[in-house]
């Protein structure tokens, strides 16, 4: 039977949430932080789930109206502050990835102060996917390796991504079925499932139900069995 070991999802649907109940699209952000924690925290208490990755910002949000992008970086770091001692509580290590170095430097410190607090934790691990563009990973992990002397193999490439774990099952929540670049190195063998939820309705019995549905799919990595 399989194990979900390492769990992404691409929360999407935030803002959809908000418009359809007349609000405005900051309030589904808000909304979408709260399942964020309610996710976590499950997952932190299932001891078949080592990593959950989560694509909070991408390098093509930047794109949103400045008012919203600015709302997101006070979300964020208020979400990371607030969520800390439910991390110590639950034993999750919070890790980034992407290159945050285009956020705020309060943010950025924010971010590894987070990160250094909860080190030690050696239960799950929620990894924020933070002005992240899978595309990006990997034009940085290639400049990583360029003065690599010998031929460049399998496992340096992987070492060399901002996250170095493949991933079991990979979530879109919002209806829209693609990958909007997130992970794609990583999610090569992953199971996907697409569905219309919106995030801020998603939930653990919803997330308890597509790991039932993993566990009896067949996974054969391009063999026969």
């Amino acid at each position: 039977m399989n194990k979900a070991k390492h769990i992404a999802i691409i929360m999407d649907g935030n803002g959809r949430w908000a418009e359809l109940q007349g609000k405005k699209r900051v309030k589904g952000h808000e909304k979408g932080a709260d399942v964020v924690k309610e996710i976590t925290t499950y997952c932190a208490n299932n001891i078949e789930i080592e990593r959950l990755t989560l694509y909070a910002f991408s390098t093509e949000n930047w794109k949103r109206p400045r008012l919203e992008v600015e709302f997101l970086m006070k979300l964020l770091d208020k979400y990371l502050k607030d969520e800390l001692k439910n991390y110590l509580k639950n034993n999750v290590r919070f890790e980034a990835i992407g290159d945050i170095r285009a956020f705020s430097k309060t943010l950025q410190k924010t971010i590894h102060l987070v990160e250094e607090k909860t080190a030690h934790c050696d239960g799950l691990v929620q990894s924020l996917a933070l002005n992240y563009g899978s595309q990006d990973e990997i034009i940085r992990a290639i400049n990583r390796l360029k003065s690599t002397d010998s031929d460049i193999t399998m496992q340096m490439f992987h070492n060399a991504l901002d996250c170095k774990h493949d991933v079991d099952l990979l979530i879109r929540t919002g209806g829209d079925k693609r990958l909007s670049n997130f992970l794609l190195w990583q999610v090569a063998y992953a199971e996907l499932f697409f569905i219309d939820q919106l995030w801020p309705d998603f939930t653990t019995n919803e997330l308890e139900k597509i790991i039932k549905k993993f566990k009896k799919i067949e996974r054969r990595f391009g063999g026969l069995k």
